[in-house]
């Protein structure tokens, strides 16, 4: 499967060198187009306050429509009815914002975090997922990976054969109630998108670089820090392995996104 990366959301929260993209993959398979996540929407330009919540006064998103990843598809030369699919990291504004562009598309995300977007149990899940975000009535199809087999060390994950072989669906929560990684098979390797489980490559590599802006926001926004320390635990494995044929990136850092566009379709 060919693998574009688009950039779907550039933001700029304070002491944070460099902003913030909204990586976000379009993967080619048999059957249509597949996005990963859908980073911010046309209607999130026109009704910010509602869709993207407080937040936005800290993490100050551009929402600029020519990155929307309706306009990002046009730019490829697709025709946007051909993406079918979207599948979720998690349900965070900056991830589904683009979900109203594509109405027709089904979404794919865990159980668990269908569960909390409709039904949000705290304070901080009220605030997070907020109702503008699924007022088009999305057509979810939710996964329950722990039925799943493990993929590479983790657990709990579910190949998403409905879409295509080689689009696995990988249980991480602790960022979200349901927050996933989505693994994609690009055919001389795979990709790891692994959506928030991690902000900055810093965390990962040993250099310590990582702004603290951004990692105090990571720990105040988590559901379960725990489990956030465990998935970074796990992914410091993954980098230091360093594997020709596995390629991991997140939903956020420019470095990492401009190091898979080296390789890729970068828009």
């Amino acid at each position: 499967m060919k693998i574009h990366h688009l950039n779907c959301g550039t933001m700029h929260p304070p002491a944070t060198p460099g902003g913030l993209v909204c990586h976000v993959l379009l993967v080619e398979t048999g059957n249509g187009l597949a996005l990963v996540d859908s980073g911010l929407g046309l209607r999130d330009a026109e009704t910010p306050a509602s869709r993207f919540g407080p937040a936005r006064h800290y993490v100050r998103p551009v929402f600029d429509p020519a990155e929307a990843a309706i306009n990002r598809v046009r730019e490829l030369g697709y025709d946007p009815r051909d993406v079918r699919h979207i599948v979720l990291t998690h349900f965070d504004a900056d991830h589904v914002g683009g979900l109203a562009d594509f109405p027709w598309a089904q979404v794919h995300l865990t159980g668990a975090e269908a569960s909390a977007a409709r039904r949000p149990r705290t304070f901080a899940e009220r605030a997070r997922y907020l109702p503008a975000s699924r007022a088009h009535g999305p057509r979810l199809v939710e996964y329950e990976p722990a039925a799943g087999e493990s993929w590479r060390g983790f657990p709990r994950a579910a190949e998403l054969t409905g879409i295509a072989a080689g689009i696995v669906l990988i249980s991480l929560p602790g960022h979200s109630r349901g927050h996933a990684a989505v693994a994609v098979d690009a055919g001389e390797r795979w990709i790891l998108h692994a959506g928030d489980a991690f902000d900055h490559h810093g965390q990962l590599d040993g250099t310590g670089c990582a702004p603290r802006a951004l990692t105090a926001m990571e720990r105040l926004v988590a559901s379960d820090w725990s489990l956030v320390e465990a998935n970074h635990a796990r992914l410091k494995e993954i980098w230091a392995a360093a594997d020709p044929d596995l390629l991991l990136v997140n939903a956020h850092d420019p470095y990492l996104f401009s190091a898979a566009s080296e390789s890729g379709v970068r828009r």
